[in-house]
């Protein structure tokens, strides 16, 4: 099996998306869906069962990270590109904390783009760059450790888009070694105890943490064979704005609305 490539023929679709590769843009779709739907528990805690598909929405960003690093490049350069995505990264981390303060309550973690700035300067220095990249690709290794507890998914997540990386560029069983860091990077121990005794919820939590790498990379493989509507810049503003209407969503109905 040859190493993975974006659908073919994705970027022949008919229509104003045409240049666009369909398949990812609708993995980014099914990322911000799941995210989403994940989210909302915090405003319907009964619907806990949307916590199950929640756990693509980690998997299916890191993937995107590692798709975009891949893909050849045919705008900035290979460095200007790298800091202006680490830029968008970091300049809403730090617009999202609030709002993600302000619906999740007192979260043991930052909110997840931090994580995803460290996977992506860990996942460049994965692949052929110069030294400088690579010694920033170890002091984000070093952050990530220092900064495990704090961060959403733990080092585990952060080393995640590094996996997909390679996983992009090796046959077969590729997947492995994503599927076990999302799992790891899900780890929390009174699931793992409810999986023991069989309980559906914490099981299909578990396949579905398992399942997500595979199943994102199986996406890049098949064309939509529809035009998806490209995600632009736009969507890093969805993260904090939709913490902010589910906040006020929540509210809404606590106030008898």
């Amino acid at each position: 099996m040859p190493p993975l490539r974006l659908a073919a023929g994705a970027e022949r679709l008919a229509g104003p998306f045409a240049a666009r590769e369909a398949a990812l843009d609708l993995l980014k779709w099914l990322a911000f869906a799941s995210m989403l739907l994940d989210h909302l528990r915090l405003v319907w805690p009964a619907r806990i069962w949307l916590y199950v598909p929640g756990r693509l929405a980690f998997p299916f960003f890191c993937l995107i990270v590692a798709v975009n690093l891949a893909r050849p490049r045919a705008g900035p350069p290979r460095r200007a590109a790298l800091a202006r995505y680490l830029g968008w990264l970091l300049l809403f981390a730090l617009l999202s904390e609030w709002p993600y303060r302000l619906l999740v309550g007192s979260p043991d973690s930052f909110n997840v783009l931090p994580t995803l700035a460290l996977g992506l300067l860990l996942a460049n220095a994965a692949r052929p760059c110069p030294p400088a990249e690579r010694l920033l690709g170890v002091a984000a290794l070093g952050l990530a450790l220092a900064l495990h507890e704090r961060l959403m998914f733990g080092a585990c997540g952060a080393l995640l888009p590094a996996a997909f990386l390679l996983a992009l560029q090796r046959p077969r069983w590729g997947w492995l070694p994503p599927a076990g860091l999302t799992v790891m990077a899900n780890y929390w121990p009174a699931l793992y105890i409810d999986a023991r005794l069989g309980q559906p919820f914490a099981l299909a939590v578990i396949l579905a943490c398992f399942l997500a790498a595979p199943l994102g990379l199986l996406l890049l493989r098949l064309a939509p064979g529809l035009p998806v509507p490209p995600l632009r810049r736009w969507a890093y503003a969805f993260y904090p704005g939709h913490f902010l209407l589910l906040h006020g969503l929540r509210e809404w109905l606590q106030r008898g609305g």
